[in-house]
């Protein structure tokens, strides 16, 4: 019984460095070290010693060390799922948020504009703190982006012109479009609302 419990033990803690020690009985013990005086052999494990007649040992075998685990990979989310994520959690169709983002930044997260605008969905410094979001944060710029992208459509939801409204806003910002009473007459907006709606239609299959 003794030998039963102590081979059991010594299982158990298999899993360390040190050796096994062969026995004429066909067990093996585990043992951090071992030394012969004489007749005996004495195991040393776990801080305790056994001593066992040096005739019932065949053999001594090596514990092979089991390496640790490597540390688990983190998965960055790509940024096509961050889009989807923030439109979804927003309420908008995920192929509108991607549009406004490829007119934007052309899907460059390092992208700042001659204004000051910053990432993928480049956001002027004032509106990031006021969606409380660090505008070079991949993450944070899309979903503070995308919030101020619905905010802008709620704000012209009875509008006919809802969508080119928000889209104009978005671009020069609400002033100008409350200023002319619609969509500004600037170039610049008038060709990215276009780019924005080509791709989302192309995208939609509408």
């Amino acid at each position: 019984m003794i030998l039963r419990l102590v081979v059991l033990a010594a299982l158990s803690g298999s899993c360390f460095a040190g050796e096994y020690a062969v026995l004429a009985s066909g067990f093996r013990l585990h043992a951090d070290r071992h030394e012969t005086d004489g007749s005996i052999v004495r195991l040393y494990a776990n801080g305790g010693v056994t001593e066992i007649p040096a005739p019932q040992i065949t053999g001594f075998e090596a514990d092979e060390v089991v390496p640790s685990a490597p540390p688990p990979v983190l998965q960055v989310p790509n940024t096509e799922d961050l889009i989807a994520d923030a439109a979804k959690r927003n309420g908008l169709p995920v192929e509108f948020v991607k549009s406004v983002v490829a007119a934007e930044s052309a899907f460059r997260a390092d992208a700042v504009s001659p204004k000051g605008a910053i990432g993928l969905m480049q956001l002027m410094p004032a509106t990031a703190r006021e969606y409380g979001a660090e505008a070079s944060d991949r993450r944070q710029n899309i979903e503070a982006g995308t919030q101020y992208l619905r905010d802008l459509l709620l704000k012209y939801q009875h509008d006919d012109h809802q969508v080119l409204r928000a889209l104009a806003a978005y671009n020069a910002g609400p002033g100008a479009v409350d200023r002319y009473h619609g969509v500004p007459p600037y170039r610049e907006t008038i060709e990215y609302i276009t780019r924005v709606l080509r791709k989302y239609t192309k995208a939609s299959g509408d």
